[in-house]
């Protein structure tokens, strides 16, 4: 029986933060530059404090970079980075990962994937929502540019068109069934890196708050930049990767929008 839950409690946070470590690079530039020009002018620079003050102040900043480097950057985030270089071996992955895109608007970036040759595609309704722009970049094919074809703003999906042939694409499942305690596969451009393929398995089901059908959700590493993801099993897109949740048995787990509700989409 699913869990039921308010779509507020439903949380995408941003688990990467760029390191402010510019700081440390200006400093150390204006250091050096100023150094050079007073060589150049043949004086001896006056400083106003001692330089090793200077290295201090610069260590110091470092190491409070490298302090807070576990909560900006997370072991299970490294983590990723090694699992997806081990599933990638697979020719199979291989070729999963050709059909997923990344999609870029004005401020936001997310995963898409290809579902036909000629270029329709599918990502979350918030990954593209008030946007003028759409770029789709394939990992082969290069930049598209994509128009919406279909949306609906309360199951976050939509439909994108790119003008191009022949492209990859994957298989989606026909009948929208998927498999508890069965793994699975994603694929997604999370935090700042595209391509990065993950595995998990399907731990249940939840109903959200004016949702006409459940969701799934996963026992897998989603991060932001994952919106969009493919969820694979048996060959076959069987959701797609739309947010996260606290749970208060699981802890955070991946939710995932079955593939039957881009059926009732693309069937209006």
């Amino acid at each position: 029986m699913a869990d039921n839950y308010s779509d507020n409690d439903i949380i995408d946070d941003d688990l990467y933060e760029a390191l402010n470590d510019e700081e440390i690079a200006e400093l150390l530039e204006e250091e050096q530059s100023s150094s050079e020009n007073d060589k150049a002018n043949g004086r001896k620079r006056r400083h106003r404090f001692p330089r090793w003050i200077f290295w201090l102040i610069a260590i110091a900043l470092s190491l409070n970079v490298i302090a807070i480097l576990p909560k900006t950057f997370s072991i299970p985030a490294i983590d990723f980075l090694i699992t997806s270089a081990e599933l990638s071996s697979d020719p199979t992955i291989r070729t999963y990962k050709e059909a997923v895109v990344v999609i870029e608007t004005e401020d936001s970036k997310g995963t898409g994937f290809s579902v036909t040759s000629d270029g329709t595609i599918i990502t979350n309704h918030h990954v593209i929502e008030g946007s003028q722009t759409i770029t789709v970049a394939f990992p082969e094919q290069g930049l598209f540019e994509a128009e919406v074809i279909a949306q609906d703003p309360s199951v976050d999906l939509a439909v994108l068109k790119v003008d191009e042939a022949n492209l990859p694409h994957l298989a989606l499942s026909d009948n929208g069934k998927w498999h508890e305690q069965e793994s699975i596969y994603f694929i997604g451009n999370p935090l700042r890196f595209n391509g990065i393929a993950n595995e998990g398995e399907i731990i249940g089901s939840v109903k959200l708050d004016d949702w006409d059908q459940e969701v799934f959700m996963l026992q897998a590493p989603v991060y932001r930049g994952n919106s969009g993801s493919p969820v694979i099993q048996n060959e076959e897109v069987i959701g797609i990767i739309f947010a996260t949740l606290d749970h208060e048995d699981y802890g955070k787990v991946g939710l995932a929008i079955p593939i039957d509700y881009y059926y009732q989409l693309i069937n209006k």
